[in-house]
Formats: structure tokens, sequence, C-alpha cells
């Protein structure tokens, strides 16, 4: 290895001479200790290398040395279930061996068990042409979790060596020998991959197809699609966690990754505590057995959260490659930023706004742009998406901060927190007038086709009652509600119900944490019929106040539709009848009134 000596140290700064044989992006050992880090800038032979562990008592003239590798995570049997900081070493493995609940530091851990056997099945055989991408053989990796061993990059031609059986990451499983280099490949069960470079595909796909997450306001109003990218911005206490929690819980995805980027540690503690206890309604199981953490909170070292949205979005395109449907949470790519800006600071960079670096925005779009839905790699034209969703936490809650706008310029999703709905304990505290989806078109579509024909346009329907309330409510804080019409106020009462009985939802409610898109289908429709019924009793001279009064059950008992379970459905059902019949029966009630 190449050998350099620290001439100064400032936080995680470390800079050193004698590197001139060294690279950007290489990895290092720095000082008597071995810190791992990076080398992120070069002048002449003098290298600044961001360090990933605390510096404090490294001293100039202690010793670096360059691997001459870039930062990469080990991908292969062992991943899944597991808890990794950001730059991928195990905590559990890290506090076994360290007998510490702190990490130490220069300790190195393999990222992946090298003493595990995993049970390797074939799915080739001798004689067959394989090319990057094709998959080889499965290892059983968790109860709901197969772990496809694949091609690596650049590798193709044919396998003269495959055979089942138990063996360790590093064991030889299959030999692939290529013709025309006249070459052998030893294939293993792992594999390497850098994690600033996006792993290759075959080409990408429109992302029209929406991804479930149980969430009314989302899945309804502000849809994401498999592939697509949303972003959550919101203060202090808006609820940016609970969503990102809800949607890994329930989301239709196969693998989930979350990577807890800077933030408090009892809220990776809440993901530990929770997530075991959950069971995956698809598969019966844990959804720990498909969910991989990374935590790097804000006791961990500052430079460590640059590395960890990496190490996460490059674990979520492996699975991907495999023909999975992946969705990584970060949370939250504001402190994040905040390592870049702290790392551009210290180099003595030119500041763009707020101190930020000026290549904030690339860098953002460069994690985003890595979400997808994908044909990958490999002769049977699979299909793999990562879907991205990463909360921002802007200062006070100002949307107009860096972070937040350069995020919103790239992603398609933007579910906008409201410190005054959280206030008011409306979660999930979405602002329906200031959130958008722009696959709206796209979704729209798919639903029609294959939940309900026409839905879409209800949807469309109550945005514009929405709407209309928020245009209403100025002219009721000026002169009262008494002054609107009798139009005006049934209006505001759908509304009313819109929110409190269809937009708000209680996550910790065993039954209304969730809500499959037949249940939304049929609430949202439930409303808008009791809207329908209602004009129409107006047409025929019955009066709002009659109306009001002849539905007060009716009314009761939509508002508690949501603690409906899905296997009752049946029960929503009959209230569209009984919304007619208390309709009918007070408008005959109102005839015999306004006769007498």
């Amino acid at each position: 290895m190449k050998k350099g000596r620290i001439i100064k140290v400032s936080g995680p700064l470390v800079t050193a001479e004698g590197m001139a044989d060294a690279n950007i992006q290489d990895i290092c050992r720095v000082g008597d200790l071995g810190l791992i880090g990076e080398i992120i800038e070069m002048r002449g032979d003098v290298a600044s290398i961001q360090v990933y562990e605390e510096t404090s008592g490294v001293g100039p003239n202690e010793p670096v040395y360059t691997t001459g590798e870039a930062l990469s995570v080990e991908l292969g049997p062992g991943i899944m279930s597991q808890m990794f900081d950001g730059i991928q070493r195990p905590l559990d493995t890290f506090k076994n061996e360290t007998e510490s609940d702190f990490l130490q530091r220069g300790v190195h851990v393999d990222p992946l068990p090298r003493d595990k056997k995993w049970t390797f099945e074939p799915r080739k055989s001798v004689g067959d042409y394989v090319e990057a991408g094709d998959i080889v053989g499965v290892v059983p990796e968790t109860k709901v979790v197969e772990h496809r061993i694949m091609v690596p990059n650049g590798i193709k031609g044919e396998i003269t060596s495959i055979e089942a059986g138990d063996y360790i990451v590093d064991d030889v499983v299959y030999v692939v020998y290529d013709k025309e280099l006249d070459r052998e490949f030893k294939g293993t069960l792992l594999q390497k991959w850098p994690v600033r470079q996006g792993r290759p595909f075959q080409r990408k796909l429109n992302a029209n197809v929406p991804m479930l997450t149980g969430q009314r306001v989302i899945d309804t109003f502000f849809p994401v699609t498999k592939g697509g990218a949303a972003a959550v911005p919101g203060p202090f206490g808006a609820g940016k966690t609970v969503v990102q929690h809800q949607i890994a819980k329930w989301a239709d995805v196969d693998i989930v990754v979350y990577v807890g980027c800077g933030e408090r540690g009892n809220e990776m503690t809440d993901v530990l505590n929770e997530f075991p206890e959950l069971i995956d309604p698809n598969t019966g199981e844990s959804i720990m057995e498909r969910t991989v953490l990374i935590a790097n909170t804000s006791n961990m070292p500052v430079a460590a959260r640059e590395a960890s949205i990496y190490t996460g979005i490059t674990i979520a395109e492996y699975f991907r490659d495999m023909g999975y449907s992946v969705a990584i949470m970060a949370d939250s790519t504001s402190r994040w930023a905040e390592a870049l800006r702290e790392m551009s600071g210290r180099l003595e960079e030119m500041p763009g706004d707020e101190g930020y670096p000026a290549y904030l925005g690339s860098r953002i779009a460069q994690y985003y742009e890595r979400a997808g839905r994908v044909i990958t790699n490999g002769q049977d034209g699979r299909e793999g998406s990562v879907t991205a969703i990463g909360a921002v936490s802007p200062p006070g809650g100002d949307i107009s901060e860096p972070v937040t706008q350069n995020t919103l310029r790239v992603v398609k999703v933007f579910w906008a927190l409201d410190s005054t709905l959280s206030q008011k304990r409306h979660f999930p505290s979405m602002n329906w007038l200031t959130s958008y989806s722009l696959y709206n078109d796209e979704v729209g579509e798919w639903i029609n086709n294959e939940v309900e024909d026409g839905l879409a346009e209800s949807v469309r329907h109550a945005m514009a009652i929405l709407q209309e309330e928020s245009s209403l409510e100025e002219i009721v804080r000026l002169v009262g509600l008494e002054s609107l019409s009798e139009r005006d106020r049934l209006t505001m009462v759908i509304a009313r119900m819109l929110r409190e009985d269809f937009l708000q939802q209680n996550a910790f409610d065993d039954v209304d944490t969730f809500s499959s898109r037949e249940k939304q289908a049929k609430m949202l429709n439930l409303i808008l019929h009791f809207e329908t019924e209602a004009r129409e009793a107006m047409k025929v001279g019955t009066y709002y106040d009659e109306i009001m009064e002849g539905t007060t059950v009716v009314r009761d008992r939509i508002a508690r539709s949501k603690f409906i379970s899905e296997d009752k459905m049946e029960e929503i059902d009959k209230l569209f009848e009984q919304v007619t019949a208390d309709i009918k029966q007070t408008i005959q009630k109102g005839g015999m009134t306004h006769h007498a």
C-alpha cells in the first residue's frame, strides 16, 4: 500500500502529503489507529481525506496508507435483516467484538459474516452460456427473501463448474470460462460495488405502476409509483419519520432499505423495537425478514452521514438487479447535506446559498436519479425497481431553503407536511393544497383499469371540494358561517368529512393504520355519494338544516367506516343504502313540514 504522512488535522478532514500515487476516492487508513477515510481532493502530492471516524488524538506526522480501492459495499447473503452503520459495518457484530455500546475507532469488522454457511442451489448447469446479470443460483437468505447469485459486471462465458452445497461467502461456487479473452472467472457468493457509482441496467421503463402504501392521503391524492422519487419536507414534529415508518411497514414492495441519516437515535430505536413485531400481511413473517437498516444517527461520525445514503442506494440497486421491487427511505437528506456543507467549508471551497456547496443540487440529483423502474442486466429481461423517498428537515419549516428547493427540482412527488395540521393532531399532516404528485395522470389511468372505473374522476372532484373549502374559509373568517349559502355550507360539511373521515389516519390503530385500495375507493365514494344525495335533496326543496338533522346517525357511521376491517367491507356497502334511505326519508319529512 502507498504511504504518506499527516500534516494537518481539521475535525473529520485530514491533510496528508506524499500521496502523489494515490487517486481521488481511494480508501485510506489514517494514523496509528488506522481510521477509515476517503480521499476527496488532490493537489500535487497533498491529499485531503474525509475520515469516517472520530479524529481526536490523531496528530501530524502519523502515517496514512491508501488501499487503492474506492469506498465499496459487500453484496451477498447476510445483508438482509442487518443493521449497518454509514460505511457498512454491522453494528451487532461490532458490539460483540468490541464489547462496547459505542463505536471503537480503527476496528475492522467484515460487513458480511465469513463463518456462516449458506445453502447454494444452482439455477444453471455446466455448459450454459451466461453473461453479466444472469442468475446462476439462489440462496434462501431469510424465510421471505431468496438471495439470487448473479454474474458480476463484465463477466461472460460458459459455465465449466457449478455445484450445490453449503458454502461461506468467499467459497468458489461456480466457474465461467470466456473463450474470447481466454480467461477463467471463479465466482463466489460475494461481490463488491463502489457506492458512488450506479449499478448498470439494460434500460429504464416508465414509472406508471403505483406503489401501495396503505396511507389514504398518499395513495388516493398524491401517489408515488414504483421506481419514482418523493420528498417529505416538514418542520420538527410534523411527522416525517412516522410517514416513512408507515411506508416502510406497509408498502407493497419486496425489500425495504431504511437509512437513518443524522436523525435522533431514538427514532432508529423505534424501528428496531417495532419492525420485528410487525407481521407482513403478504408473507405472514416479520417485516425485518425483508428489511435492511443503515444507521448513522446524530451521535455518530458526521462525515459518515455523507456515505450512508450511497451505501443504502447501492444495496437497493443490488436487490433491484435480482428482479425485486425495493423502497429506500432516507431520513433525512438535510442532515446529509449538512455533512456536505461541513466538509466543503473545511476544504475552503467557494460557498453557495446559505453556506452549502455550489454542487449541492447535482449531488442530490445524482442520488435520486438512481431510483427507477428498469429492465436489469441478464438474458431473462427481469424487471426491478427502486423507489426513493427522502425526508427533508428545513429549519423552521421554511421550504424555500436550498436542500428542499434542490430536491423539488428532481423528485416528482411533494408531500408537504404542515405544522399547523400537526398541532391540530391531524395526521398524516400533509397539506392537501400545497402537496402534489406529477404521477397523477399515469396512476389515474392505472386505477381506472385495475381498481374501479371512474375513480380518478372522483379523486379530482374531491380535491376540487377541498380547494373550494379553502376559498370559502376566507369568507367565513370575515362574516361567519351563517353568511354562506346553503349550497356552500354543504360544501364545507363534505370537505370536513373528506378531511376528518378520509384523509386523517391513525398510525397506531390496528385497523386504521393500513387501508387497501379497495377500501380507500369505497370510503371516498361513500362520502361523495352522500354529497350527491344531499345536493339532489336540496334541488327538490329540502333545507340544509333538515339534511343535517336527518343524517346525523349515518354521518357518524361514515366517520367510523375507517375502523371497519378489510374482511368486513360489506358493512361499507350497506352504508351506501343507508345514506340513500336517510336522505329519502329527510326529503319526505321536509316535504310534509313545508306543506303543513
